[in-house]
């Protein structure tokens, strides 16, 4: 990875961290389903990336998450939980042709398909492993099984839109 990438994807991860707090924080739609745009900054980190880089700086994104909406640790435990089981997913997502080497997995680079089947499990371990938390795992009634689902669609929907908007397709050699 060459430095202009180091300094794209910082200027990213500050960009999500950003929004997510100043903007995204008072965003609820119907009272229950919350976005967490924030989880896009891992998951569209270069393929390349190992999991303990990706795992810290999950784990700083999720505890400057955690001191600006007063949540010790939930999103903190979310998010490495997510950055954990980032790569063995692309791994069982791989494609038969591989990957593109320094091809960010993004929705115009890999397709609607792939984009759906990488990111929406993943985003819907995230929101049910924080929510669980938020509910301090008392049980599973509809109210948390509403707020997660509403929340998924949500954070999916925003982030497919981000991505159409801000990120363009990578051009072959």
């Amino acid at each position: 990875m060459t430095g202009s990438n180091v300094v794209k994807l910082g200027i990213a991860f500050l960009m999500y961290f950003m929004v997510q707090v100043f903007v995204l924080k008072d965003l609820v739609l119907f009272g229950d389903a919350f976005c967490f745009l924030y989880v896009y900054a891992i998951l569209l980190m270069p393929i390349e990336v190992r999991s303990t880089p990706i795992m810290l700086l999950a784990f700083v994104m999720g505890i400057l998450i955690d001191v600006f909406y007063d949540t010790p640790g939930m999103h903190t435990g979310s998010i490495v939980l997510l950055a954990f089981l980032r790569n063995p997913w692309i791994k069982v997502n791989t494609p038969r042709g591989g990957y593109d080497e320094n091809v960010p997995p993004i929705l115009p680079n890999m397709g609607l398909a792939w984009s759906t089947a990488y990111t929406f499990p993943l985003v819907l371990l995230h929101h049910a492993c924080f929510f669980y938390l938020d509910f301090l795992g008392t049980s599973v009634s509809p109210s948390i099984v509403i707020r997660i689902l509403g929340s998924v669609l949500f954070t999916f929907v925003m982030g497919n839109v981000v991505q159409l908007l801000l990120y363009t397709k990578k051009k072959g050699i």
